[in-house]
């Protein structure tokens, strides 16, 4: 394609704009424009305060919108783009310079020179080096890590004309760029754009210094928003093709052509949002330790809360467990009293054994009998039992012995009292172990003492029992081998149903479909104290949420404290080419790292305090899903809050950013 050096770079025809109207008295700032600028030029907007030169600016920039009129920029109608792609005009074409310097003061002076090429897409890299170099050139070489106030006013103003050529600067947009500098400064800053303008840069120089303007080669004087004077009007014009450097229409029609999106930015461009959101919080970190409050009390109280109801929960359970309301009873039973008892054989029990649901079985031949030591006589519930005994009913032995298999199977008469059953007979006397008593005036040695258990309903003392070896009871005293009835431990606690309904199925098939067998167990208490479990559990987690619900208040309001004292950051960042969804994305950073900072150390807190009450002997019970969901809640708490902040953040408008204070 041939070079037509006749098309403009900008073109302007009949640009018109007004403020206010409606209910407000319309103001007319620019009253219709007719201007063209070419590569090359180096041109000089002369006027006095008012006179509409700063709102051109913005309009050339493409910070701004004519509200009538044509803008060709390189032969395209700017009308005609989007946003984004506006923000890539602004990126990849336009270079400001602006009289208050407008960096970011929280970035170093080489942060502030890279940030176009972030958006940009130039890998961090090549734009270190490019920003180090300009930054060189421009004589800052040592100080490329200051922050904007350790530099001077002329120091800060070429920090901004090095970030108006990071991305190339082909057109530098320069408003009052000497009006905030000392005279030996101002003429620094003025030799700096002669240079450029030397070297091909289209300069457009905002001024209302008639000295400072002398330096254009075409000066265009502008009042009441009409261009009055134009100095290129006297002659035809020439474009200046004598730099190669200088770029032409054609190649900025053709990049605008071939696309204003870049690829592979976003992961440069969320790790400068992270960064900016890191140093954002550590310079206000008082106010933020204070936002961060909320986060980190609410996630330390979910987790904590849920911890300790998990806890006690599971402490209760076990509690339960021990008074067997994991286990499951099988006995035989009459289904009308025309029939006889069903029962229960040794062969029902082994077949039950091979149940999944079925931890333990143990057979039990049992009943009321007359014990006797000395002269003193007592009854006590006499159980033939096996050695699940202390297993299956989680009741060990506090003095002695249980008996061994080696005694179930050869009958021994050997027995194990309970707490109740050893003070009425041995009245804390005599030591029992070792000493024979009689049971239905049968002799049986005492090998140990069960540990006290108390009641569980009230009505019965559990420790008011002795067992015996199965065997031995069923010889001895009972005279036959058919249990009285089974006690069958389930797998898991919560699920006794679950494995009574497996027993109820195989009993149906072992006596052919008779009912002539009865299942209980204690089921029903232990559900009801797991929901009442569950109930306070959520109840305290609610309380914690709220918590949550604060912090992330907390962060909404901080976010949108951030939005206002930072507008000029949102300006400056859309005039070197940010787009509205890398806006949204920096204050969206900012708001999710709250939240990630003020979870983590959420958690950490939790673990502190759960190790205190550790100590304090509470139960507690950690559970990965609790406290990846507090986590999790404090994620999306921070995206939900500072969503509305953000996109606040996003719709600013450029030129209202730029100049507020």
């Amino acid at each position: 394609m041939g070079v037509d050096l006749t098309t403009p770079l900008i073109e302007l025809k009949n640009i018109r704009k007004s403020y206010g109207g409606g209910d407000s008295p319309q103001v007319d700032v620019l009253r219709g424009i007719d201007l063209s600028i070419h590569a090359g030029d180096f041109v000089a907007i002369v006027g006095v305060s008012g006179s509409g030169k700063s709102t051109l600016m913005n309009i050339l920039g493409c910070l701004d919108r004519p509200t009538v009129g044509e803008y060709l920029f390189a032969g395209e109608n700017v009308a005609h783009l989007d946003s984004d792609a506006l923000a890539w005009l602004r990126r990849e074409a336009f270079g400001f310079v602006f009289q208050g310097y407008h960096l970011i003061p929280s970035g170093s002076a080489q942060e502030n020179v890279e940030m176009p090429a972030i958006y940009a897409g130039i890998s961090a890299a090549e734009r270190h080096a490019r920003a180090k170099a300009l930054l060189t050139r421009l004589g800052l070489a040592d100080r490329t890590g200051n922050r904007p106030h350790q530099l001077s006013g002329g120091q800060q103003q070429r920090v901004s004309i090095a970030r108006a050529l990071m991305n190339g600067g082909h057109i530098i947009l320069a408003d009052e760029p000497t009006g905030a500098l000392d005279s030996h400064s101002g003429a620094e800053v003025m030799g700096l754009l002669d240079e450029l303008a030397s070297q091909g840069h289209v300069v457009i120089l905002i001024t209302h210094d008639r000295e400072v303007a002398a330096h254009a080669n075409r000066i265009i004087e502008i009042s009441d928003g009409l261009i009055i004077s134009d100095s290129a009007r006297s002659h035809t014009h020439v474009p200046v093709t004598a730099n190669s450097d200088a770029l032409q229409a054609v190649d900025l029609r053709q990049r605008l052509a071939d696309g204003a999106e870049h690829n592979g930015a976003w992961k440069a461009e969320l790790l400068d949002a992270v960064q900016a959101a890191w140093r954002v919080m550590w310079i206000n970190r008082f106010r933020t330790a204070l936002t961060l409050l909320g986060i980190i009390i609410g996630v330390a109280s979910v987790v904590v809360m849920l911890a300790v109801g998990e806890g006690s929960k599971r402490q209760v359970m076990a509690q339960m467990a021990a008074f067997g309301s994991n286990i499951i009873y099988l006995s035989g039973f009459s289904p009308n009293p025309r029939t006889p008892q069903g029962i229960v054989t040794l062969n029902d029990v082994a077949a039950l054994a091979t149940l999944p649901q079925v931890k333990r079985i143990m057979p039990v031949n049992g009943t009321y009998a007359g014990v006797r030591f000395g002269n003193v006589d007592y009854m006590a519930y006499v159980g033939g039992n096996d050695t699940n005994f202390p297993a299956i009913f989680n009741w060990p032995v506090a003095e002695g012995s249980y008996f061994t298999e080696a005694d179930e199977r050869a009958g021994a008469t050997v027995a194990v009292i309970g707490h109740r059953v050893r003070e009425k007979l041995f009245k804390g006397q005599v030591d029992p172990i070792g000493q024979y008593i009689l049971i239905e005036n049968v002799p049986f040695q005492v090998m140990g003492v069960l540990a006290e258990k108390g009641s569980s309903s009230g009505l019965q003392d559990s420790d008011d029992r002795i067992a015996i070896p199965y065997t031995a009871a069923s010889v001895r005293l009972f005279g036959t081998y058919n249990p009285e009835y089974v006690v069958i431990a389930a797998n898991d606690a919560r699920k006794v149903h679950e494995a009574e309904q497996a027993i109820d199925q195989l009993m149906k098939k072992l006596h052919n479909g008779k009912l002539d067998y009865h299942l209980t167990n204690d089921a029903a208490m232990i559900q009801a104290e797991a929901r009442t479990a569950n109930t306070l559990s959520l109840m305290l987690g609610s309380i914690a949420a709220i918590s949550l619900l604060v912090g992330g208040i907390g962060v909404m309001n901080i976010m949108l404290m951030t939005v206002r004292e930072r507008t000029r950051e949102i300006g400056i960042r859309m005039a070197t080419g940010a787009r509205q969804r890398d806006i949204l994305r920096q204050f969206l950073t900012e708001a999710v790292m709250l939240s990630v900072v003020g979870g983590l150390v959420g958690i950490a807190l939790a673990l502190l305090v759960s190790g205190v009450l550790v100590l304090a002997e509470v139960a507690v019970q950690f559970s990965l899903v609790a406290v990846l969901g507090a986590f999790g809640c404090a994620l999306v708490t921070g995206v939900v809050f500072g969503f509305m902040p953000a996109r606040k953040a996003a719709r600013l408008d450029p030129v209202k950013a730029l100049t507020s204070e």
